[in-house]
């Protein structure tokens, strides 16, 4: 027989059979799972933070995705935060191939504390929940693109373009030109084009209560066009500085009921709680996961003992 390594974690073997046939298969070598736990405190940034806890890039990004819905990592953060993970390390023939996914965590943000446990049904799909089983997603995305600043917010502004005090219907986000628009929930365009002011605009109807309007677009993504369905998170356009703007960004607004409502402030509905058949034994896991967190937790002295990237 013949093995061929097609990399660390998949082999072809070829075997000769006894009427000289060759048989080919694919095997999967299975990792052994084992739990780990770290702590950090941010000093300087949660980036620095994560780096100081030892973890990598992806497991950073998969702690804000998981909390990001509840916590703004670009607005909300402050020195002297922290969080507590317990993920998978993955491993083959006792040497570390990569990390697993995080399986519990606790974020303390400007005092208040937020936990997060990873559950998988029968079906094999998993998500994180709250400890009461209410999804961390919620419906929408607080904010709909990777900018730079909030140029302006929501209420009463002198217009830079009209100059003149004039409601600001929506938050403004500014942003390299071309950096893509979200989708901030799932829904149905039932605009696309330009309209007067707002330049190039898509407006998506989220059900029978909701709607989000994204303006000044440099253009749209794509064939979308009014009645395409969309997901939450897919890219809708990107963002330009069409209509009345003085520079590239996106203005977004957030209706409920045709009535506009801060997007910055604005409680976001949430998606789906835990389905009841496996309330029982979710509560059961929750309890051990936070036991678990309890434990890694380290005294708030040790949590805030300076590290080498602290501020003078």
């Amino acid at each position: 027989q013949m093995v061929f390594d097609i990399d660390r974690l998949t082999s072809l073997q070829v075997t000769r059979q006894q009427d000289e046939q060759f048989a080919a298969r694919i095997i999967e070598h299975e990792l052994d799972s084992r739990l780990t736990q770290t702590s950090g405190v941010i000093n300087t940034s949660l980036f620095e933070a994560g780096k100081a806890a030892g973890l990598q890039d992806k497991l950073i990004m998969e702690m804000t995705a998981i909390f990001g819905w509840d916590i703004d990592f670009v607005l909300d953060i402050r020195q002297g935060d922290h969080f507590t993970l317990i993920y998978e390390e993955q491993y083959l023939n006792g040497e570390k191939i990569q990390d697993g996914p995080i399986i519990a965590a606790e974020f303390i943000n400007q005092g208040r504390r937020v936990h997060a446990i990873r559950y998988t049904a029968k079906q094999g799909r998993s998500d994180y929940y709250s400890p009461e089983g209410y999804s961390m997603r919620k419906a929408f995305l607080r904010t709909p693109v990777d900018f730079r600043r909030i140029s302006s917010r929501f209420g009463k502004r002198h217009h830079p373009v009209l100059n003149r005090m004039r409601m600001h219907k929506g938050v403004d986000y500014a942003a390299r030109s071309g950096t893509p628009i979200q989708a901030a929930g799932d829904g149905k365009i039932v605009y696309r084009g330009w309209k007067g002011g707002y330049g190039r605009v898509i407006i998506l109807q989220h059900g029978g209560h909701y709607s989000t309007l994204y303006a000044h677009m440099s253009g749209f993504k794509g064939d979308l066009r009014v009645g395409s369905r969309v997901k939450q998170g897919q890219t809708i356009g990107f963002v330009g500085s069409s209509g009345r703007a003085t520079g590239p960004h996106l203005h977004y607004e957030f209706r409920v009921n045709g009535a506009h409502r801060d997007p910055l402030k604005v409680k976001l509905p949430d998606a789906e709680p835990i389905k009841a058949a496996y309330k029982k034994d979710f509560m059961q896991l929750a309890e051990k996961r936070l036991a678990q967190l309890d434990a890694a937790r380290p005294s708030m002295l040790a949590l805030n003992r300076p590290h080498p990237t602290t501020p003078d």
